[in-house]
């Protein structure tokens, strides 16, 4: 394709790339509205997965997108992004379908490995190639407009799921991505030009299987301490141990390599290092929030999958709204003052959840969730800037697979974290009621709230009991998660306020430039005004 069919064709091209991004981003939120359908028992339309298994059908995604976004990026430069990007679309594509017609929790969860797979191919193919399509001069705006899209994608999610959940079975939540990626590679095969690397990175295959095998036995041993073992068994403290002394292996290993999948020694940075801290703690707020506010509206409040979808929209909304005001904000007070200011916004809207009830009035979540959102706009972007201004120019692949990862790890650990302390303290507020039942069905009802509302549905008129100490166990529980994830916002936010520099103010030698500048730039517009000085 010649250099004149790629930039009449540019707008397209960033058109087809920005499909393949937001079906990416809309599964990641539309599954949220599914979860209390997917955990439903067969006969009510669900198949029947644990709270641990709904955890792990959110992990298994984000754990292996998060896991091989680096090795993609090196794989695209070798092989060619096109290329690469259209492998990507179809194994998405097929894991969908796959997720789509799952007809158990492990069938589901590992179909959701491949979508994570076949999302880590598409995400760094989309930015590369944008930048290897578009002139310097308009990079910036293309590249707005790509940023643009996870916005969207926000805000269409939880809508789109709450609509297909309505109509259909919760299978169709995942089938919409297939004709959306058969279109989406079709587009790219035609329309989108070949690129390379000619001088592609090595792969760094055993950090990249170290990092994966690290966060799944980390989040592996979590999850199943909160699916009801004891947290000092072997069962726990193993896996959670394990994951943690191959993760500093990990770290070890690539310090020491010229190749590595996460060049740790950027963490060197200060500015660097509070960033993509503060994008950790911001995102393990929101994959938290989002993951129990579904169960909360839809099996305490009894809202349907629709009116759950709307009421999350106000969160895009605060992200769109603050996004493209960070960067003003940043240069008129500092980028430490915004990030600060974003992350108390975020530690408020998460601590806001701990004062709810079963029937608190439902417009605070529309609030909760607007200020949440208006926080991680804010904070988010200004982090992001830090991290790409903090690197040289020739490192800023790695910064934005860095800012990436840190997103997709911090939502896996969020999940599995809080997601854990739910569990253990549903379980805990709900045993008295719990003990009434016979001893077969106790495990069964307790493993979450949507599984006890089934066992009192299949008890009949004997189980009603169960529905009200359900509910306020639930809220309880909720109560406990939300503390946790707004504790851990407040540290996030004093330790930027320690650890990241503030506003670079002027030496005398700046000031003294600037004020030579601007007095030279007044008196050439006092000649130019001045009608006799002109003529003469």
């Amino acid at each position: 394709m010649d250099t004149q069919t790629i930039q009449r064709r540019r707008w397209v091209i960033l058109g087809v790339l920005v499909v393949g991004l937001l079906a990416i981003v809309i599964d990641n939120t539309v599954l949220n509205v599914a979860l209390k359908t997917i955990a439903s028992p067969a006969d009510k339309g669900g198949i029947g997965a644990s709270q641990s298994q709904l955890e792990w059908a959110i992990n298994s995604y984000t754990l292996v997108f998060a896991g091989l976004l680096f090795t993609f990026g090196v794989l695209g430069d070798r092989l060619g992004r096109k290329r690469v990007l259209i492998g990507g679309l179809v194994l998405f594509g097929l894991g969908s379908l796959f997720s789509a017609y799952s007809h158990s929790p492990d069938m589901l969860i590992a179909a959701r490995a491949v979508m994570g797979l076949g999302g880590a191919a598409v995400m760094p193919q989309t930015l590369s190639i944008i930048a290897n399509v578009f002139e310097p001069a308009e990079r910036p705006k293309a590249i707005g407009i790509w940023a643009s899209a996870v916005g969207i994608g926000v805000a269409i999610g939880p809508v789109l799921g709450g609509l297909l959940l309505t109509h259909f079975w919760w299978g169709s939540v995942f089938l919409i991505n297939v004709p959306v990626t058969v279109l989406g590679a079709a587009a790219v095969a035609y329309l989108v030009p070949e690129s390379r690397n000619p001088a592609p990175g090595k792969i760094d295959f055993i950090g990249v299987l170290a990092s994966i095998l690290g966060l799944v036995l980390l989040v592996y041993g979590i999850v199943e301490g909160g699916d009801g073992k004891s947290w000092g068994s072997l069962g726990v403290l193993g896996p959670a141990l394990g994951g943690l002394v191959v993760l500093a292996l990990f770290a070890w290993y690539e310090s020491r390599i010229d190749h590595p999948s996460l060049d740790v020694r950027l963490f060197k940075n200060r500015t660097l290092s509070a960033s993509v801290g503060s994008i950790v703690l911001l995102f393990f707020g929101m994959g938290g929030v989002y993951f129990f506010t579904s169960f909360y509206l839809q099996n305490v409040r009894g809202y349907s999958p629709l009116e759950t979808g709307l009421l999350a929209v106000p969160f895009a909304l605060g992200q769109l709204a603050m996004a493209p005001r960070s960067a003003a904000l940043v240069e008129r007070y500092g980028v430490r003052a915004v990030m600060v200011a974003g992350m108390a916004a975020n530690a408020v809207a998460i601590g806001g959840w701990a004062f709810l009830s079963a029937s608190s009035p439902i417009w605070i979540v529309a609030v909760l969730f607007f200020v949440q959102g208006s926080g991680l706009g804010v904070a988010v972007t200004a982090a992001t800037s830090s991290v790409m201004q903090a690197l040289p120019r020739e490192k800023a692949g790695a910064g934005s697979a860095l800012t990436n990862t840190a997103r997709q790890v911090a939502v896996a650990l969020s999940v599995a974290v809080l997601g854990s302390i739910l569990s253990s303290a549903y379980r805990s507020s709900l045993n008295p009621s719990l003990a009434k039942l016979p001893a077969g069905l106790r495990d069964t009802a307790g493993s979450s709230i949507t599984a006890t509302q089934a066992v009192a549905a299949q008890l009949g008129r004997a189980g009603q009991f169960l529905l009200d100490p359900a509910n306020t166990a639930f809220v309880d529980a909720m109560r406990v998660a939300t503390a946790v994830a707004a504790a851990l916002a407040v540290i996030g936010g004093l330790a930027v306020l320690r650890w990241m520099p503030g506003r670079s103010r002027p030496n005398i030698d700046e000031v003294v430039a600037a004020e030579v500048a601007a007095a030279e730039r007044d008196l050439a517009a006092g000649l130019a005004d001045s009608p006799e000085l002109s003529e003469r």
